[in-house]
């Protein structure tokens, strides 16, 4: 195949879908297929790359010169070019080759039903809905997509407003080989890193500190459980930050219980931290998909988790569930329930806890990078066939 990919420019702050481009990338010339990867340059941005009018001069790149890059480049291409949009935020461009062969990556449309006032807890700015509204306006005019869950694809019918002729999922694959630490093994790669790890292990939560991540959600089932045990295992937060919020959290924590921040490790590291945790909290009030639950599944680390899509898609049958936190509802009653979960998962029998952890390391096992780009590519010559049948 001749496979060009749209990606995100490299100067702005994320680098996240950047750096999945550049992996879809080597997957697909490992494979033997052409791809390049078309993304906006810095030319306003480099003048102004502070402040900001940073911003704006970085959208003058995306969406004033990329375009009429794009028109003259796209013209060059053969008939059997297949244009991949790496993300629907890349909206905005689509409509340049939409008469083309095109697919659409979905990873999670928060930030549109944020805009659409779906999500109370993440209000957006009058300009943050504009943009959304102009990001949907986009990639609507899409006719082939893949979403990494079936809640994003759900979500992409129902607010995003797509009428698809072909809309697949495809579950993300771990981007790191993450395997179980023999325990020995964990202690010291986490001495190496200047960590110390009590004997009876810790509780866990990895995140960006993001509002759907429910960081102090999270610490108030510390806080409950601490509460109602002599000697509570510490909570580990890889990530977060401590804002406000988090500190009122934090202030209900009992003189027993300790919280640690950890900011900055490897993946060789993470790996050694799930493969010693007791338990991994993650009660997000939404996801795309949820790396982190197949992440500590493979590593053989329990999951409690949300009993919402994609969390109970991605943790199946496997995983521990509790309600999502509603802004109505009474967050002590919550962690308090959270908190029960918590404690039937830390007193389970070894033979069961041992079953547990297995049943979880083979399920994660279903989330490979091989599976993830053998369905993109699945998927691509579905769309090509269909468009060929078409003419």
């Amino acid at each position: 195949m001749n496979i060009v990919l749209f990606s995100h420019p490299a100067f702005m702050q994320s680098q996240s879908m950047p750096r999945y481009a550049r992996m879809l990338e080597s997957a697909y010339r490992a494979r033997g297929h052409q791809v390049q990867i078309w993304s906006p340059q810095p030319v306003f941005y480099n003048w102004v790359k502070c402040g900001s009018w940073s911003k704006w001069a970085g959208y003058i790149d995306q969406y004033i010169l990329f375009p009429q890059w794009v028109r003259k480049h796209e013209k060059l291409q053969t008939e059997d070019t297949l244009f991949v949009f790496c993300d629907q935020a890349l909206g905005p461009w689509v409509h340049l080759v939409k008469h083309r062969l095109h697919v659409v990556h979905t990873h999670d449309l928060l930030a549109l039903r944020s805009a659409l006032g779906l999500i109370p807890e993440n209000p957006t700015s009058w300009t943050g809905r504009i943009y959304q509204h102009y990001i949907r306006h986009g990639f609507r005019q899409a006719k082939y997509f893949i979403s990494v869950s079936k809640r994003t694809r759900d979500e992409l019918k129902a607010f995003g407003g797509v009428v698809p002729l072909i809309s697949e999922v495809v579950y993300n694959g771990l981007n790191y080989p993450y395997v179980p630490v023999p325990i020995e093994e964990a202690r010291q790669a986490l001495q190496q890193a200047g960590l110390s790890v009590p004997p009876e292990g810790m509780l866990f939560h990895v995140s960006g500190h993001q509002w759907y991540k429910n960081v102090p959600g999270i610490v108030r089932i510390y806080a409950c459980y601490a509460r109602h045990c002599d000697n509570p295992l510490p909570l580990w937060l890889l990530g977060p930050v401590v804002d406000d919020r988090l500190q009122l959290a934090l202030d209900e924590v009992p003189a027993n219980g300790k919280v640690n921040f950890l900011h900055g490790v490897d993946n060789s590291v993470l790996q050694a931290i799930y493969s010693l945790s007791r338990a991994f909290l993650f009660p997000s009030l939404a996801e795309g998909f949820g790396w982190p639950i197949i992440e500590a599944m493979a590593c053989g680390c329990p999951v409690i988790t949300t009993g919402e899509g994609p969390m109970n898609e991605v943790g199946g049958t496997v995983a521990k569930y509790i309600p999502r936190l509603k802004m109505d509802d009474d967050v002590q009653v919550w962690a308090k329930n959270g908190a029960a979960v918590l404690v039937d998962l830390l007193n389970l029998g070894e033979a069961e806890r041992q079953a547990l952890v297995s049943e979880g390391i083979a399920w994660a096992a279903n989330f490979t990078a091989d599976a993830a780009i053998e369905g993109y590519l699945r998927v691509y010559k579905q769309v090509i066939d269909l468009q060929s049948k078409q003419k």
